[in-house]
């Protein structure tokens, strides 16, 4: 399994839109991000990297594989 790389909220939120997610709501210092087709997801916006854990829970909630993650993170 590749590894996962750490990466700011702010980068990850790109990638989201990028792949037609849109901002919902938002609540407090967490945003809530949705597709059309029903998948959503909560990033927190802080100025440290996301943790390995809720970054594989993210990217589950939006079906996305770390390899097509990597690739996603390297093009942003």
């Amino acid at each position: 399994m590749p590894k996962l790389a750490l990466i700011k909220p702010l980068k990850l939120k790109k990638i989201l839109i990028k792949l037609g997610f849109e901002e919902r709501d938002a609540e407090g210092s967490h945003i809530f991000l949705a597709h059309k087709d029903g998948r959503t997801t909560v990033i927190p916006m802080k100025k440290t990297d996301i943790s390995r854990g809720l970054l594989r829970k993210i990217l589950n909630d939006c079906n996305i594989s770390v390899d097509e993650y990597n690739r996603l993170r390297k093009n942003i």
